[in-house]
Formats: structure tokens, C-alpha cells, sequence
């Protein structure tokens, strides 16, 4: 690690202690440990995980869209203090439910308004998650991967290990472990 991305986290460590006095009360204490867990598997496989706390300071400081499942997770206090540490502006998340280890990859111009959300799920950017009408919206289980570009909209459930493919439309329910494609989306593979 460079010297000067070294100094930053140190740095970071002051400007995130607001951030991390919240962590320190909130009741999503376990969510935010698991999402830091999860991202930093996936952005340092290679490096070990000791402790949470530096791991989040990293996140925070380098992954706006980690910052925004923070403030997703801490709610209403984030709009105080996403000054400090910004969320990323084209990133919106108005889901109700959402399980630990949610990953947002490039989180640019992407919308999360599903029912709720599994474990340990996997969204790329430009996706679009989100209502047909005023009150149907998507359901997305555990291990699911939405790949660039996809649209899920509506009344339609997403099953568990489901991959959505990029720049797919959903329109229909996908079932457990299979794999969408197209437009409109089409099975092209099945768990067995």
C-alpha cells in the first residue's frame, strides 16, 4: 500500500468517527459487520480479515457505494453525516428489508426498490430494481446476481443463487438457481 493512500486512511480515521460512534449504538450493528465482512472478501481475497473496524474505515473511505448500504443500514442519521463521507448521488436504495452482505459493484445510476432482499446478494451497475405500478415490486432471495444493466420490475420473485443477466428484463418469476437472460427474460439454465 502506497504511502499516500496510507496517510488518507489515517486521516479517514478522524473524519470517520462520527460514523463510527453510530455503528457503535445502532441496532444494525451485525448487518454493517456483515457487510463489511462480505466486501472485503470480494475487493482484498488475499488479505486476512482481523479486525472490522479498520476494514470498515477502508470501505468507507475508497467505496461510495459501501457508503450507501451504510447509510441505508443506520437510516435517518446518515443524511447528517454523509457531508463528511458522501454516498454515492446516483445509487438509490428504497427497499424495506434487506439481509447482511448486500454487494453494490459500480453502484452508478442503479435503483433498489424491491419487497426485500436476501443474503449475501450481488448487484452490478445501471440495474433497475423497482415497480410496475404503485404497489407491485420484486422479491429477491438469498445469493442472487444482477448483472449490468438488468431490469427486474413488478410482482416477480427472484429465487435463491439466481442470476440475472446483463441487460435482461424481468418481467416473470425466476426460479431457484436458474439463470435469466434477454428481452424479455428466458430461462437458460436450471439448478439441478
Amino acid at each position: 500500500m502506497g504511502l499516500i493512500r496510507k496517510i488518507y486512511l489515517f486521516l479517514s480515521y478522524f473524519r470517520l468517527l462520527p460514523h463510527l460512534g453510530v455503528l457503535a449504538l445502532s441496532s444494525a450493528r451485525a448487518l454493517i459487520k456483515s457487510d463489511v465482512q462480505r466486501w472485503s472478501r470480494l475487493h482484498y481475497p488475499d488479505a486476512p480479515v482481523k479486525s472490522w473496524v479498520p476494514e470498515f474505515v477502508r470501505l468507507m473511505s475508497f467505496y461510495p457505494e459501501f457508503r450507501n448500504v451504510y447509510y441505508y443500514r443506520i437510516g435517518a442519521i446518515g443524511l447528517f453525516l454523509n457531508f463528511l463521507c458522501p454516498r454515492l448521488p446516483t445509487l438509490f436504495i428504497k427497499t424495506p428489508k434487506i439481509g447482511p452482505g448486500l454487494f453494490i459493484e459500480h453502484g452508478f445510476s442503479t435503483i433498489i426498490s424491491a419487497r426485500s432482499i436476501g443474503a449475501d446478494c450481488w448487484i452490478n451497475q445501471q440495474v433497475t430494481i423497482g415497480y410496475s405500478n404503485a404497489t407491485d415490486c420484486p422479491t429477491i432471495g438469498d445469493g442472487v446476481k444482477v448483472c449490468a444493466g438488468a431490469k427486474v420490475i413488478g410482482k416477480v420473485s427472484v429465487g435463491n443463487r439466481a442470476v440475472i443477466g446483463a441487460n435482461a428484463v424481468v418481467i416473470k418469476d425466476v426460479p431457484l438457481g436458474a439463470t435469466a437472460v434477454g428481452v424479455p427474460a428466458r430461462i437458460i439454465r436450471r439448478e439441478r
